[in-house]
């Protein structure tokens, strides 16, 4: 069975900056489970940051924190972490959770944190990408599961 590296959030986990999830629809998982396994991501926690954590968006290739603070080295080191963990499992696409500041992908957030999106790509998804691996927001399944 091929291997799909997908966002822990979108599979129920509370590991968002918020402790919350963003669960995709149970027929959409069921529909995903049937034709792939999957293998579970956090780039931000994969990089050492807590959860909950304060609110963090990219501002060119920085990310920083609503406070302020510079969280780059830890985006940095769960992007490399999420690649390493996508080239072991040898997978063939990725699902991640759209505007984030390491997931997303086509938008995220400006970085004024006034909800404002911008086009680019999340740390983890642009790393991805690089990378030759296919990355997929979460409103773009469908195409997995034609």
């Amino acid at each position: 069975m091929r291997k799909l590296l997908i966002s822990r959030c979108l599979l129920g986990d509370p590991c968002r900056y918020d402790a919350k999830s963003k669960p995709l629809p149970a027929e959409t998982l069921d529909a995903l489970r049937s034709r792939y396994a999957l293998v579970p991501v956090c780039p931000e926690v994969l990089g050492g940051l807590p959860t909950p954590r304060t609110p963090s968006e990219r501002r060119g290739d920085r990310v920083v924190m609503k406070s302020g603070a510079d969280v780059t080295a830890e985006y940095r080191r769960g992007a490399s972490a999420a690649l390493r963990l996508a080239q072991e499992n040898n997978v063939c696409a990725a699902v991640l959770k759209e505007r984030s500041p390491s997931c997303g992908k086509g938008k995220i957030y400006d970085g004024t944190f006034t909800g404002t999106l911008e086009e680019g790509n999340g740390v983890t998804a642009e790393r991805l990408l690089d990378a030759g691996f296919t990355v997929y927001g979460e409103s773009e399944i469908e195409k997995l599961c034609e």
